[in-house]
């Protein structure tokens, strides 16, 4: 599990959780190993494996989003999806956010076709040899799923809980429970990134746990681990190193990315020589100040587009 878009001003906040089923024991399984012929860390000119690693690896705005792109895509059609839109997308990974795009126009009234950068050859090329070598290793993928937060809810949420920290950790575990508990008899191994500098999570974990004792292993700096039931559960910095939580950051950058390109062309629409804004807070006053006439033209309110925090 990860996220993307944390820090920014504008546009959504998007964590993911992914899960994997093995042959192995969950913490014998090397995904890295296993998936070397169709996975690479490392990705080159030339290279035509798949780039899995941390999001700020294998996206930066220099390289575009080719790579990302094609990576998370051909990952989906392993759970045969294949969207070409991306209202498609956020049915898929994210179906209830659907009813909030309502609130933001940018989603309200547009959607673009999917994939941006790829071919739709390229990710069905991708996706095969990514399925034909997970039969060879004895796994697959068993769950994909997302939580767009939407700029209305983000801050809604944060004048609840006084926190962008809290709101980031309780919708992070909610979504984990939702993929967890279908499996929660069966040995499971979850790794997250660890949110900021919080090093006590088994209150956050007391609504996945219920009545089951939340069994405290480890907790530090580095990394804090738990048990319930049969489930070990680690939170650690960098975590991005495991292969699955690789992933649930590069889905969560991708649906950042593709959202805050819906978001620009919405504003260059009205006002053609606006410079589009990633959202971070160093360029995000300057877009906010480029467009004050605009947004009171368009009579749009500052709590569906502007993050509190």
């Amino acid at each position: 599990m990860d996220e993307a878009g944390y820090g920014p001003n504008l546009g959504p906040l998007v964590i993911s959780v992914v899960a994997w089923k093995s042959n192995s024991a969950p913490r014998d399984t090397d995904f890295w190993t296993l998936l070397d012929p169709v996975v690479t860390q490392t990705w080159t000119r030339n290279e035509e494996r798949l780039h899995v690693g941390d999001s700020k690896a294998v996206y930066t705005p220099a390289r575009g989003l080719k790579q990302l792109e094609r990576s998370v895509l051909s990952l989906l059609g392993l759970m045969n999806a294949a969207p070409r839109s991306f209202r498609e997308l956020v049915e898929f990974l994210s179906p209830h956010t659907l009813a909030e795009f309502d609130l933001e126009p940018w989603f309200a009234d547009s959607d673009v076709e999917l994939p941006l950068a790829n071919t739709v050859d390229e990710i069905e090329t991708g996706t095969a040899r990514w399925r034909s070598c997970c039969g060879d290793c004895g796994i697959e993928p068993l769950a994909l799923r997302s939580d767009i937060v939407g700029t209305v809810r983000f801050n809604e949420e944060v004048e609840r809980h006084q926190s962008k920290g809290v709101v980031l950790s309780e919708a992070t575990i909610r979504l984990l429970g939702e993929v967890w508990r279908p499996v929660r008899e069966e040995d499971c191994w979850i790794i997250g990134d660890k949110h900021g500098g919080r090093n006590r999570y088994d209150d956050l974990l007391e609504p996945l746990a219920g009545e089951t004792m939340i069994l405290r292993r480890n907790e530090g700096a580095q990394r804090s681990e738990y048990r319930i039931d049969r489930t070990d559960i680690r939170f650690q910095t960098k975590a991005e190193a495991q292969f699955p939580v690789a992933l649930a950051s590069m889905i969560s950058k991708y649906v950042r990315e593709v959202s805050m390109e819906l978001f620009n062309r919405y504003w260059v629409a009205h006002r053609p020589q606006l410079k589009p804004t990633k959202g971070y807070p160093s360029d995000a006053r300057r877009f906010l100040n480029e467009v004050a006439d605009l947004q009171e033209a368009l009579a749009i309110e500052t709590n569906c587009f502007w993050r509190c925090r």
